[in-house]
């Protein structure tokens, strides 16, 4: 039976491959030697069945193709092998006029595959964003992707370092509470997703975890690139499991995405080389999580609650302080807070979750900080603590009667004991709170004091904002001009420095949302943090990146993610030269300081020829004009400011 052939144009000019030359061309979706010897042109099966070394990049040699890899010999004129019997098939070729056509077979139709089900599944399940990098260990998986991006389900970018995409995946999981994918491939690939995984674990963001693996058959073996992926992320991940021929494909994804996002940990699947092209039959794949996910809105226990409210009722000063942990529940904190005209703080990771322009807003509380915010705390007589972690960093105090509210039993009275450890899920427990709350009359109204208190710290970031060495501007110079020019309703990603707590104390918050490395406290977050936002909302809010240059030097190639994907991302880069935090701790234990000076590029012109807008500010005086011209642009930018050390 004659076999129709496809042709496909694989060499416009056959002038391009001169006599005694050979190339690598693609015919559909196949890699073709292409030769040119004695003035013939073949096409020849371009992998060596040796190891399957790429034909094309090999040369001709005394008459004979030579494998580029191990020196294998073939025949340029017909691929046969003197002497062996395992010649390279060849191909039909034509030439018209001078370009050049290969004929192949009809390429059959794409058969599903167990990466196809699963990653149907996965965007079945509302995971349709994934950061990584495609390799040489994950390429079924890849391809499953690309199927479900091309079909408008899927939006994959492709990072510069998988540490970024496990960031970006991260910040994506702490925005919006549902859990982003990232990427990479066997061995160093998947490895450098760690610290990012960690970020998200500890600071309670669902996150999925895609790595490709080398075949199992040579796990154990000293493969190239191979690690025992499952054992590697069992620290880290939640769910952790290995893809099998026999898994039960889609239920496995299922439960991996269903652990993410009811434990808001981490889930790790690993997918062996030999089994992401397999074909499947029928199968029946998880539609979405209809049915499978139990609704969270748990109301507390009655002992503790009705203690939780008798506090309240008898209160004269309470004052709330909010945690990472309720930011999807601020428009219930607020009503409550308003109907006991208490103060409002946050931990330094709930930032931004009450304006501070709001009449009850003190800003945040501990290192971070503002004397606003502890003031308050100090001053009153019931604190209610909401969704937050009694970090150090925050430093709520344990002397005042404290009512804590949280959906994580273990988190209740973690380091101490809590008057009233009330466990239920927020806008549950603090509904309630609102409804029952019965004695209001015996409250103090805080308006005019927590007015007071903001004019006295204002007053104080004047003073401060006259400061200046010599040396570059102060960083309270750097936020002011940032109050003044940054979108009220941006999205700001901040590294972890001294920029991070002259971000807390000296920035105001409006309707912006604030991203932060917490637990982890990882440097190097927020390029890859303002990346993950992106791809959350997409242009509908502004995304600003603020980092020193320590930070900032970790993920800097990732400013050609930003340009590759037009992501409108605003970088600010406070230079000073000097790990200035690292600095600081030594000269407080008593240390010299060493090891802490930095040699850094031009910034501006790095991302100029990155091919994003790069500007760059040594003096006070045109701040404001430059970090205009930012915001401004229609496009990534970068802002690079030359601060003072120690004006922070």
């Amino acid at each position: 039976m004659n076999t129709k052939l496809v042709w496909h144009k694989v060499l416009e000019d056959k002038n391009e491959l001169p006599n005694g030359r050979v190339m690598t061309v693609t015919a559909g979706h196949k890699g073709i030697c292409l030769t040119h010897f004695e003035g013939e042109f073949y096409a020849l099966e371009n992998k060596c069945p040796h190891q399957g070394g790429p034909l094309g990049e090999g040369s001709i040699e005394n008459g004979m193709l030579r494998c580029p890899w191990h020196g294998w010999d073939f025949e340029p004129c017909g691929g046969s092998a003197e002497g062996f019997d395992d010649g390279l098939p060849s191909f039909d070729l034509k030439i018209e006029g001078d370009t050049i056509f290969v004929g192949l077979e009809e390429e059959v139709p794409h058969e599903t595959t167990i990466t196809d089900v699963m990653a149907e599944t996965m965007v079945n399940w509302g995971v349709n964003r994934v950061f990584g990098m495609v390799g040489h260990s994950n390429l079924g998986m890849a391809d499953a992707l690309r199927r479900q991006e091309q079909k408008g389900n899927l939006k994959f970018i492709g990072i510069r370092h998988e540490g970024a995409a496990s960031f970006a995946a991260s910040a994506y999981g702490k925005l919006t509470g549902k859990p982003a994918a990232c990427f990479a491939i066997a061995g160093p690939g998947s490895t450098n997703m760690y610290t990012g995984l960690w970020d998200a674990k500890v600071d309670r963001a669902p996150i999925l975890a895609l790595t490709g693996q080398v075949a199992t058959q040579v796990m154990g073996t000293g493969n190239f690139q191979e690690v025992d992926l499952v054992r590697a992320f069992d620290t880290v991940a939640e769910f952790n499991h290995r893809v099998e021929a026999s898994s039960k494909h889609s239920e496995l994804m299922a439960l991996a995405i269903k652990s993410a996002i009811i434990k808001r940990d981490v889930s790790h699947l690993t997918f062996p080389d030999e089994i992401q092209e397999l074909p499947v039959g029928s199968t029946e794949i998880a539609d979405s999580p209809e049915g499978r996910i139990t609704p969270m809105t748990i109301a507390p226990p009655k002992e503790t609650f009705e203690k939780a409210l008798g506090m309240l009722n008898k209160a004269k000063r309470p004052a709330i302080i909010v945690g990472h942990g309720a930011r999807f529940h601020m428009k219930e904190v607020i009503e409550l807070a308003e109907k006991l005209k208490c103060p409002v703080m946050t931990t330094f990771k709930a930032k931004g979750q009450i304006s501070d322009s709001h009449p009850l807003g003190c800003g945040v509380l501990g290192r971070s900080g503002t004397p606003i915010a502890s003031w308050f705390m100090n001053e009153s007589d019931v604190l209610l603590v909401i969704g937050a972690s009694f970090s150090n960093h925050t430093g709520v105090t344990p002397k005042k009667p404290t009512i804590q509210i949280d959906f994580d039993p273990m988190a209740l009275s973690k380091f101490h004991k809590i008057d009233a450890a009330v466990w239920g899920e927020i806008s549950v427990t603090v509904n309630m709170l609102n409804e029952q709350i019965s004695t209001v009359d015996n409250k103090v109204n805080h308006t005019e004091e927590v007015k007071e208190r903001w004019d006295i710290w204002k007053t104080e970031k004047k003073k401060r904002l006259e400061e200046d060495h010599g040396k570059g501007i102060s960083s309270i110079a750097v936020f002011d001009t940032l109050n003044k020019l940054a979108p009220a309703n941006a999205i700001m990603c901040a590294d972890v420095g001294n920029n991070a707590y002259s971000f807390g104390r000296y920035f105001e918050c409006q309707e912006h949302t604030f991203l932060m490395s917490g637990y982890l406290g990882s440097i190097g977050f927020a390029l890859p943090a303002a990346m993950g936002a992106w791809a959350a909302v997409g242009d509908e809010r502004p995304v600003i990146a603020v980092a020193g240059d320590g930070g900032f030097c970790q993920y800097l190639a990732e400013i050609t993610t930003l340009v590759k994907y037009n992501m409108p991302i605003k970088v600010i880069i406070l230079n000073n030269n000097e790990l200035g935090k690292i600095s600081k701790e030594q000269r407080a234990g008593e240390f010299d300081v060493w090891a802490t000076d930095l040699v850094n590029p031009n910034f501006a012109e790095y991302a100029t020829g990155c091919g994003a807008l790069g500007l760059k500010v040594s003096d006070k005086e045109n701040l404001h004009e430059a970090m205009k011209q930012l915001m401004d642009h229609d496009g990534p930018g970068l802002l690079e400011i030359t601060t003072d050390v120690e004006l922070i």
